[in-house]
């Protein structure tokens, strides 16, 4: 059994900055793809970054490119998402989820384990 415990969310201002953290408990994370993953009210949850196992290879959604960084430390079991720039359409909740897999994936059906989410909210 894995858990996934996400922090950092909070309440910024549009141009801000936050940085989630998820850890893990139970298992390694190190031989799993890992991913971040956000639900606005009333939309479908939604893949925003994708990183495999090592950290080689990065997924992430196109509107969010440049904006948002991926990182992992499997020492740690831990993986990080780094925002910038955030703008009020970023709000949502952002979970952090293991994949079964080892490479990089973005559907939501590869995940098996998911953290409880964390809200991020960004004012105008």
């Amino acid at each position: 059994q894995v858990q996934l415990v996400e922090s950092g969310g909070g309440v910024v201002q549009a141009g801000g900055s936050l940085r989630l953290s998820c850890a893990a408990s139970g298992r390694t994370l190190s031989a799993y793809a890992m991913g971040w993953f956000r639900q606005a009210p009333g939309k479908e949850r939604e893949c925003v970054a994708g990183i495999s196992w090592s950290g080689s290879s990065t997924y992430y959604l196109d509107s969010l490119k440049g904006r948002f960084t991926m990182s992992r430390d499997n020492a740690k079991n831990t993986v990080y998402l780094q925002m910038n720039s955030l703008k009020p359409e970023d709000t949502a909740v952002y979970y952090c989820a293991r994949s079964r897999k080892s490479g990089v994936v973005a559907e939501r059906g590869a995940y098996d384990y998911w953290g409880q989410g964390t809200q991020v909210t960004v004012s105008s």
